[in-house]
């Protein structure tokens, strides 16, 4: 599972300080399940509505975009912070901007929860590449590249075809954007399907997606507050390692 984390662990930490970002302004890290929101959160204002609020967006696993409601209207908000957003960050975002903040959280999420069970899977059951790969994880993936080249080369591919995948399943190509001027991100290409919902790609091997929307709601905001956790989880991990310079479980040991 460590095998997603870069060489480079400026660039590594550039992507978990980001993910930490996200977590902290969309919402609390602190519930596993789902409750009741809060009423004190910040809605957008009709006066102050970005162009795309006044479309008719469609309904997507029972999440049809709302710009009166936080985050138009999208789970991930439990009590006891609620409707957490102490900058107002998204109370002047377009509903597509708001869709992509949520797909970049729900991404980082997912990945942040491998590398946490990584962390302490791969540091403590290494059989693979006849045991070689020893010691903190931080340094995992050069061994890797060292001792396997070829499959590091297999791995990076296999990333490859996982994030085109995501992108031609939830986002719209460059060619259907052209002109666009009024929106910068959307010209740049970076814009969601309307059809999209943040983070569904279709991936669901063992049918764990509810068939229910409530169902599907609780799953989502279940899901977005164990990835924010996980967010904080990873980078504690990563950074603690390069200062002690020895595996996490090493560590918590010499601490008993």
């Amino acid at each position: 599972l460590l095998l997603y984390f870069p060489t480079n662990t400026y660039h590594i930490m550039q992507i978990f300080a980001t993910s930490l970002a996200t977590a902290s302004m969309l919402a609390s890290t602190s519930a596993f399940t789902t409750s009741a929101t809060s009423n004190g959160g910040t809605a957008l204002h009709m006066a102050d509505m970005p162009m795309d609020t006044a479309k008719e967006w469609p309904t997507i696993n029972g999440w049809k975009a709302d710009p009166t409601k936080f985050c138009a209207g999208l789970p991930g908000s439990v009590a006891p912070l609620g409707e957490f957003d102490p900058w107002e960050l998204t109370s002047d975002m377009s509903i597509k901007e708001i869709k992509r903040y949520r797909e970049s959280e729900v991404t980082h999420g997912r990945v942040a929860m491998l590398a946490t069970v990584g962390y302490l899977v791969g540091e403590s059951f290494h059989p693979l590449f006849g045991g070689e790969v020893i010691g903190p994880a931080n340094s995992h993936l050069a061994q890797v590249q060292e001792i396997a080249p070829a499959f590091f080369t297999i791995l990076v591919n296999m990333i490859a075809v996982a994030e085109i995948r995501r992108a031609l399943v939830g986002w719209k190509s460059a060619e259907s954007l052209a002109g666009v001027s009024e929106d910068l991100n959307s010209a740049l290409g970076a814009s969601l399907i309307d059809s999209y919902y943040p983070g569904d790609i279709g991936f669901d091997p063992i049918g764990l997606k509810p068939k229910t929307d409530e169902g599907f709601r609780n799953m989502a905001t279940k899901e977005l507050q164990n990835g924010r956790l996980a967010m904080f989880g990873a980078i504690g991990m990563l950074v603690q390692e390069q200062v002690t310079h020895e595996p996490i479980v090493q560590t918590l040991k010499s601490l008993f």
